[in-house]
């Protein structure tokens, strides 16, 4: 019985630890965005590929922050 308990506990826990990270899926895509383009914009290559992909990545992300904590909540 208390093997069980703990495995139960143990589930629980990591069940939480990926809720958190699912959450924050969405603001790791933004960041990954901003990241791309800070990049872009201190190298001073700017192409109109490199900017639509961080453009890309910043509005995915922020549409996937939206909707993925609607779902999770």
């Amino acid at each position: 019985m208390k093997a069980r308990s703990l495995l139960r506990e143990e589930s629980n826990r990591h069940a939480v630890m990926l809720k958190d990270l699912l959450k924050n899926a969405g603001l790791l895509v933004i960041l990954l965005g901003v990241i791309i383009l800070s990049i872009v914009v201190l190298t001073g290559t700017q192409t109109n590929t490199q900017l639509s992909l961080s453009l890309g990545l910043i509005v995915l992300g922020l549409l996937a922050h939206i909707v993925i904590n609607k779902m999770v909540d």
